[in-house]
């Protein structure tokens, strides 16, 4: 599956509990068709203190982003500020990424 969000971009969640919030995507997770997004779907772990290569990992409730799934996310075009479907220009031998919306070319 070919993926169009990358690492870095901002994406609006479309669907579930965190809809309409927005976040820089940390990690993308092509096999599993995931992406992880800095500030949404946010769970807790509670961590009992373990030792790891001679140092200690804090007890306590931490807290940590989980992945999405990537239909669930919507990529914010830069130039327009909207969600968009992305598409795909071809110039010579490279692909660019393009906003349906507005047309203007995503970095």
């Amino acid at each position: 599956m070919k993926v169009k969000i990358r690492k870095g971009d901002t994406v609006e969640v479309v669907t579930g509990r965190d809809k309409f919030k927005r976040g820089d995507v940390i990690r993308v997770l092509p096999q599993e068709g995931r992406v992880v997004v800095q500030g949404v779907n946010l769970r807790k772990k509670h961590q009992s203190e373990v030792q790891a290569q001679g140092r200690n990992l804090k007890p306590g409730i931490i807290e940590f982003e989980s992945p999405l799934p990537i239909s669930n996310v919507m990529l914010v075009c830069p130039s327009c500020d909207q969600p968009t479907r992305v598409g795909r220009i071809r110039h010579g031998d490279q692909a660019v990424r393009v906003c349906k919306k507005c047309g203007s070319e995503i970095a």
